[in-house]
């Protein structure tokens, strides 16, 4: 550097704002709804840290309460977004990442803890299947992504999907509670408790129960969900269809 490059400071003050300006615009981005959306994201491998670090059922529970917290902040970020005018591209990209990553993430660990049951394993193929699909559609599309903007439909779609997903959580604990107390229960009191003709000290019928209704409440709303899945999935093709036949593309 000459001496003529000290006696004017701008000089050397120029280069150096060239370089923080871009990190502090990015900086700005981090409001309140981007900050929750990332926190989302980060949330998506803590479901598997849960069944790590923790034994069952604490584990079951911990996921539940992690995936339930996170999908909140699903509905919460766009809403304070959009109430506060604070939406950005940052946003715009991080969102359907973390909401991907959330669905994708726990339907594995499900899957798993579930001894790869077909009632769940294929309407989970199915939504990870399409989640992979779309992804690869919008980035062929790369400026025209626009083209597969969210619907109501997709929107229900993530909404049955978290609604499954929380259920079958919440089965894997009241299971876990159930053969535990059970476990040294002969059939025949494990039935006398759950149908009343017998002492149900442990609260078998009420676990029993809470067992039965969130497996097929859940297994229903997962199945819906994957219904919703394909519909989305095959409206966000046909609108990508003109582009993918273009020769130019």
């Amino acid at each position: 550097m000459n001496s003529k490059n000290w006696q004017n400071p701008r000089s050397v003050l120029r280069p150096l704002a060239s370089l923080c300006i871009p990190r502090y615009h990015w900086f700005m981005t981090l409001n309140l709804p981007n900050i929750l959306t990332i926190l989302r994201l980060a949330a998506a491998p803590g479901v598997v840290i849960m069944f790590l670090y923790f034994a069952r059922p604490w584990a079951d529970w911990f996921a539940l309460v992690l995936f339930v917290l996170a999908a909140l902040t699903d509905f919460l970020d766009g809403y304070l977004a959009r109430a506060w005018k604070q939406e950005s591209k940052l946003g715009a990209m991080l969102d359907p990442i973390a909401d991907k990553a959330m669905v994708i993430i726990a339907l594995v660990v499900i899957t798993g803890f579930s001894g790869m049951n077909p009632w769940i394993l294929l309407p989970a193929t199915l939504v990870i299947f399409r989640e992979v699909f779309v992804s690869g559609l919008r980035e062929f599309l790369g400026d025209t992504a626009g083209t597969l903007k969210v619907t109501n439909l997709a929107k229900w779609k993530t909404t049955a999907q978290m609604v499954a997903i929380s259920m079958l959580f919440a089965t894997g604990a009241f299971e876990h509670y159930f053969g535990m107390q059970s476990l040294a229960m002969t059939q025949e009191m494990v039935t006398a408790a759950i149908d009343g003709s017998g002492p149900d000290e442990l609260g078998l019928w009420w676990k029993y129960q809470g067992m039965i209704v969130s497996w097929w409440g859940g297994i229903i709303m997962l199945w819906i969900a994957a219904v919703l899945t394909m519909v989305t999935g095959w409206d966000y093709f046909n609108k990508a269809r003109p582009h993918l036949m273009d020769p130019k593309a």
